[in-house]
C-alpha cells in the first residue's frame, strides 16, 4: 500500500516535540508544566495536539469543513482533523510511510504542471517550479520534500520478486477529483482544498481515509482492464538501470532534479536564502541527519524556544527529519566541535551547559546522532508471499550475525528443517529515486551494520528493511534495442558494426532481431554489468555521424495474459499540440502500465511494435498530426512480417494542425483537453474499419520537351500516401510554411498560430500563375486525361484536405463513385489558384473534379512542389507512378454513440485524475 501523506515539520510554532504514548505524556507534562497535552493515534504515527483555529479548515480524514474552533493537528505532517474523526483514523503519518510500503518501487520525478495540487509529505498545496511529480503514479511532492518520500511508486512489472497470489489496490492519498465518491459509503471523498481521500492508482476506485480497509482487498484493474497490461505479465530485469531508462522517459527533463536532495529544505528560509526572522523568544538551529548530509551540506533548520530542555530539541529534529524514533535514544552533537548536549540540559539564550555558548551564539551547525546500543528489535521481512503479518521481529545483540539471524527468521516461519545456506539477508535502502538492493554475508555483525547506516543517515536508516531470500540462479536476460545504424545492411554487416563499436562480449550478448528498414538490433544481455556498460556506450556512440540511440526494453509474457485482454499500444508525439502532447505522455502512463506507453520522439515507433511482436492481438493509439500517424503506418508496414498480430487497428487523438484523417475518423479536429480516461473508453467502444494506403514511385529523370527519358537525375525514392498528395500551389504553400517552422520551431506550438501562418504565405502567392497543365502528363488506369487550367493538382484518399475542407464535393455525379477511404480508388481533383483554395476552405466551392482511378501514372517536365500527407519538398522531373500499397490497413472510427454517463461512475470515478493533468 502507498498511504503517501508524508510530512514536513509543521508550523514553527508547534516545535514543542512529540509523545511516544499516553505515559510519556502525562510524565513530561509533570515534569514541565509549560507543556501543551499532545494525542497519539493508536497506530498511525501521528502526533496531534488540539489547536484553535482562526481560519476556515477542512478535515483531511473525511474532507468535511471542521465546525467551531478546535481541531486537532499533527505536528510532524500537518494532518488536521475532527476530535470525532480521531476514533477512525486510517491515515498514515509521513513518518511511518515506509513501514506500510508493500513492494519498494522507485519513483521517477518531473517537474509538475501548473494545476494546484497537495503535497503527499507535508500536505501543503504545491504548484509552479518548487514541485515534482512522479511520471507514473500520483505522488506530488515540493522539491525540498522530495528527500523524505520513499520507494512506495505502483509495481509495473516483475523482476526477481516473486509474483504475489493477489494483485492489491494501490491506494495514493489526495489530489483526487473534485466529483470523486466513496466506494463504501457513496458520499463525496474528493477535496480540492486539503490532501483528503484515497486512490487506487490502477482501478481508479475512491474512498474516505476512513473507509478504503472496507473495500475488498484484490484490484480488478477497473474499466480499462481489457486494454492494460498486467504488471505479472511483464518481466524485466532493471537492477541497474533507473526507472527514467526503464519507462524510456528522456532524461532531459530530470536533469535538473539529480541534486535535488542537495538543496536546502527548510521552510523557515526566506527567499534570498537566509534564515526568516525568528520570533520573540525563539531562535534556529542547523541540524544534520548523518555524515552524508555534512558532506552534500543537507541540513534542516529547527525553530525552538530560547529556554528549551535537550530532549524536546531532539524531539524538534527528530520530527524535521521525519524519524518516528524516541527522542532518548538521540543526541546532539556540536559540529566542529566537544560539546554534547544531554537531557537534563537546558538551552538559554545567557550561555549553554555549564556556561558553555549556546547553540545559536557559539555553534554553528549540530549532528543529530543515535546513541550507541546494546541490542535492538529489527523487522524482517518475507522475500515470497505468504499469508498473515508481512516480516518477523528478531531481537539482535552485539554477537548476532545475518546467519543467526536467518536460523530465527526461519524458526519464526516454520521451516527451520530448512538448510540455512540456502537464504540470504538482503538489506534494502528504499530510497524514493532508487532501491537499493545489498545481500549480507552470513558473518556481518547486525547491530553494527545498523549502527554504520545510523552513521551515514539517520533518514536512511528509516527507509531501510531486511529481507529474507531464497538462492536461485535467476535466468537474467537484458533486452536493449539499438537504433540509429545504417539501414539496409546484412546481418554480418550490422554485427560486424556492434562489436566495432561498442565492443561486445559475444558470450554474453546475442543479436534477437534485426531491423534492417529501420537500421536497428535487438541485443539480449545476459550480465547487467555488460548491458549497462552498452546502453551508456551507445548514446555516446556515433556510426556515420549520426549518434546511436539505446532503449530498456520490457518482456510480455504473452502466456500470462488473460483472454479476453487485448492490449492498448499508445504512441505520444510531445512536440505536438504544444504541451498537450507531454500531459498526454503523462496522464496515459498513469491511467495504464508505462510499458506500454512510448515517447514516439525517444526511437520512434520501432520500440513499442518490437515490445509487442509477440502479442497475439493488440490495438494502437497514436497521439499526434497526420505526419505523426503516417509515420507510425509506415514502420508498421516495414516490420509486419514479424509481428504476430500484423494488422493491428490503430485510433487517433488529434494533436496535429490538419488532423484530416481524425476528422474523418470522427476523433475530431483536434485535442480540445478532453478527459484521457474518457478518450480511453472511446477508443475502447470504437469500430474497426479499413483504409487504403498508396505507394507512390518517385524516378526522377531528365525529360526533354518532346518526352523522352535523358538518364536519371538521382535514385527512385518510394514514399507511403495515406492522406492526400499534391503537386503545385497546394504544395507550394505546404513547403513555405515547413521552411517557416524549421527557422523557428519555438513558435509554431499552437494550432491557431499554425493556421495564421498558414493564411499568411496564402496571401503572398495570390498572385501566383502557374500554368500546371502544361508541365504535367496525366494517366488514371493506363487512359490519359486532358488537365485543364489549373495552379494545383491533388490527389485524394480521404474525403478531407486542407484541415476539414470537403475538395471533391458532395455533388452527385453519374461519371464517379461516391468516394471512401476504402474503395480502392483515388480521386484526383484540381484548384485554379489561391483564391480558389480558400473558396474551398469556407465552403463556398468545391475543387474540379477530374477523374477517379486505382493506378496513377504522371510524368513531369519541370522540378515541382509536392507534398505527401504534408511533408513537402521540391521533385526534379521525372515519373510518378501512384499504386495500391498492400493489404488495407484496420483504422479504428469513434463510435457515434455517446458513452453514458454512468459509465464512469459504475468504476468509482466521476472523473479520472490524469484529466485535471492532462490538459485542462
Amino acid at each position: 500500500m502507498a498511504d503517501s501523506g508524508r510530512g514536513r515539520p509543521a508550523d514553527p510554532d508547534a516545535a514543542d516535540g512529540r509523545t511516544s504514548s499516553p505515559v510519556t505524556v502525562k510524565k513530561r507534562a509533570q515534569q514541565s508544566p509549560g507543556l501543551r497535552p499532545k494525542y497519539q493515534s493508536s497506530a498511525q504515527g501521528h502526533c496531534l495536539r488540539k489547536v484553535t483555529l482562526t481560519k476556515p479548515t477542512f478535515c483531511h480524514s473525511c474532507s468535511d469543513f471542521i465546525w467551531g474552533l478546535v481541531g486537532f493537528l499533527c505536528e510532524v505532517c500537518n494532518f488536521m482533523c475532527h476530535e470525532k474523526c480521531l476514533k477512525t483514523l486510517r491515515s498514515v503519518c509521513s513518518c511511518m510511510t515506509p513501514s506500510s510500503v508493500r513492494v519498494p518501487v522507485a519513483h521517477c520525478f518531473g517537474p509538475a504542471g501548473q494545476k494546484k495540487r497537495f503535497c503527499c509529505v507535508c500536505r501543503k498545496q504545491s504548484e509552479g517550479n518548487t514541485a515534482l511529480r512522479c511520471e507514473v503514479c500520483e505522488l506530488h511532492v515540493h522539491a525540498d520534500c522530495a528527500a523524505f518520500s520513499c520507494a512506495d511508486c505502483r509495481r509495473t512489472h516483475l523482476d526477481f520478486t516473486p509474483e504475489q497470489d493477489t494483485f492489491h489496490h494501490h491506494w495514493r492519498e489526495g489530489n483526487l477529483a473534485s466529483g470523486a465518491r466513496c466506494e463504501v459509503c457513496r458520499r463525496s471523498c474528493g477535496s480540492s482544498d486539503v490532501l483528503a481521500g484515497m486512490r487506487c492508482e490502477w482501478c481508479g476506485c475512491t474512498s474516505h481515509a476512513a473507509c478504503y480497509l472496507s473495500v475488498p482487498p484484490e484490484c480488478t484493474l477497473g474499466r480499462l482492464r481489457c486494454m492494460l497490461l498486467h504488471p505479472a505479465c511483464i518481466r524485466l530485469d532493471s537492477r541497474n538501470f533507473s526507472k527514467m531508462h526503464c519507462y524510456r522517459i528522456t532524461e532531459s527533463c530530470s536533469h535538473e532534479l539529480d541534486n535535488s536532495d542537495d538543496v536546502d529544505p527548510s521552510a523557515a528560509v526566506s527567499k534570498d536564502g537566509q534564515p526568516a526572522a525568528p520570533e520573540s523568544g525563539k531562535q534556529f538551529l542547523k541540524v544534520f541527519d548523518g555524515d552524508d548530509a555534512i558532506k552534500r551540506g543537507f541540513f534542516r533548520l529547527v525553530s525552538i524556544l530560547r529556554a528549551t530542555r535537550n530532549e524536546e530539541v531532539v524531539e524538534a529534529a527528530l520530527r524535521a527529519f521525519y524519524l518516528p524514533d524516541e527522542p532518548q535514544n538521540f543526541e546532539l552533537h556540536e559540529i566542529g566541535g566537544l560539546q554534547h548536549l544531554h537531557s537534563d540540559d537546558i538551552l538559554n539564550r545567557n550561555g549553554g551547559p555549564d556556561n558553555k555558548s549556546s547553540l545559536k551564539d557559539g555553534g554553528d551547525a549540530w549532528l543529530l546522532r543515535a546513541k550507541p546500543r546494546d541490542a535492538e528489535v529489527i523487522k524482517v521481512y518475507a522475500g515470497w508471499p505468504r499469508s498473515g503479518a508481512a516480516f518477523v521481529s528478531v531481537s539482535v545483540s552485539q554477537s548476532s550475525s545475518a546467519a543467526s539471524v536467518l536460523t530465527e527468521v526461519l524458526s519464526q516461519l516454520d521451516r527451520q528443517e530448512e538448510d540455512v545456506s540456502s537464504f540470504s539477508l538482503l538489506e534494502v535502502c528504499m530510497n524514493s529515486k532508487q532501491v537499493q538492493r545489498q545481500t549480507l554475508t552470513p558473518q556481518e555483525k547486525i547491530l553494527e551494520k545498523l549502527q554504520e547506516i545510523r552513521k551515514v543517515s539517520l533518514r536512511q536508516m528509516n527507509q531501510t528493511r531486511f529481507y529474507i531470500v531464497e538462492n536461485r540462479n535467476w535466468a537474467l536476460q537484458v533486452r536493449l534495442l539499438i537504433g540509429g545504424l545504417p539501414p539496409l545492411l546484412t546481418k554480418e554487416e550490422y554485427v560486424q558494426l556492434i562489436e566495432e563499436h561498442l565492443t561486445i562480449k559475444s558470450h554474453l550478448v546475442t543479436v534477437s532481431h534485426i531491423y534492417t528498414s529501420q537500421g536497428a538490433v535487438a541485443l539480449q544481455v545476459s550480465c547487467f554489468s555488460e548491458a549497462e556498460r552498452i546502453y551508456m556506450l551507445a548514446k555516446d556512440t556515433a556510426v556515420n555521424n549520426k549518434t546511436l540511440t539505446s532503449l530498456v526494453i520490457p518482456e510480455i509474457q504473452v502466456n500470462k495474459l488473460a483472454a479476453d485482454v487485448c492490449p492498448l499500444l499508445v504512441f505520444v508525439n510531445p512536440k505536438s499540440g504544444g504541451l498537450k502532447g507531454r500531459e498526454l505522455l503523462y496522464s496515459f502512463r498513469k491511467l495504464l502500465n508505462p510499458h506500454q506507453v512510448f515517447d514516439i520522439s525517444n526511437g520512434g515507433p520501432l520500440a513499442g511494435l518490437h515490445t509487442f511482436q509477440e502479442v497475439p492481438r493488440f490495438r494502437v493509439l497514436v497521439c499526434g498530426g497526420d505526419g505523426t500517424v503516417g509515420w507510425v503506418l509506415g514502420v508498421l508496414e516495414a516490420v509486419r512480417h514479424k509481428l504476430v498480430c500484423r494488422e493491428p487497428p490503430i485510433g487517433i487523438v488529434p494533436l496535429g494542425t490538419g488532423n484530416d484523417l481524425a476528422r474523418i475518423l470522427r476523433w475530431g479536429a483536434g485535442y480540445s483537453s478532453e478527459d484521457p480516461h474518457h478518450i480511453l473508453v472511446s477508443l475502447d467502444e470504437a469500430d474497426e474499419v479499413l483504409m487504403d494506403r498508396w505507394t507512390i514511385l518517385l524516378d526522377a529523370q531528365d525529360i526533354s520537351e518532346d518526352g523522352k527519358d535523358n538518364g536519371f537525375l538521382e535514385p527512385p525514392k518510394i514514399v507511403q500516401m495515406n492522406n492526400y498528395f499534391g503537386l503545385g500551389i497546394d504544395a507550394e504553400l505546404s513547403l513555405d510554411f515547413h521552411q517557416a517552422r524549421e527557422d523557428e520551431p519555438d513558435k509554431f506550438t499552437s494550432r491557431f498560430h499554425n493556421k495564421g501562418v498558414y493564411v499568411k504565405v496564402g496571401l503572398q502567392k495570390i498572385s501566383y500563375t502557374r500554368s500546371l497543365h502544361k508541365e504535367l502528363q496525366l494517366q488514371v488506369d493506363a487512359q490519359n486525361v486532358p488537365l485543364p487550367n489549373i495552379e494545383g493538382l491533388i490527389f485524394l484518399n480521404i474525403p478531407s484536405w486542407g484541415s476539414g475542407a470537403d475538395l471533391w464535393g458532395s455533388e452527385v455525379d453519374g461519371r464517379y463513385g461516391k468516394p471512401s477511404i476504402d474503395d480502392g480508388l483515388l480521386e484526383v481533383v484540381g484548384v485554379t489558384g489561391v483564391v480558389h483554395m480558400g473558396q474551398v476552405q469556407s465552403g463556398m466551392r468545391s475543387g474540379i473534379r477530374i477523374a477517379q482511378g486505382n493506378y496513377i501514372r504522371l510524368t513531369v517536365s519541370k522540378p515541382i512542389p509536392v507534398q505527401v500527407d504534408g511533408e513537402p519538398w521540391i521533385q526534379p522531373p521525372g515519373h510518378i507512378i501512384i499504386s495500391a500499397a498492400g493489404p488495407k490497413v484496420r483504422m479504428l472510427r469513434k463510435s457515434k454513440q455517446k458513452q453514458k454517463k454512468s459509465s464512469a461512475v459504475k468504476d468509482g470515478r466521476s472523473e479520472s485524475p490524469s484529466s485535471r493533468d492532462g490538459g485542462h
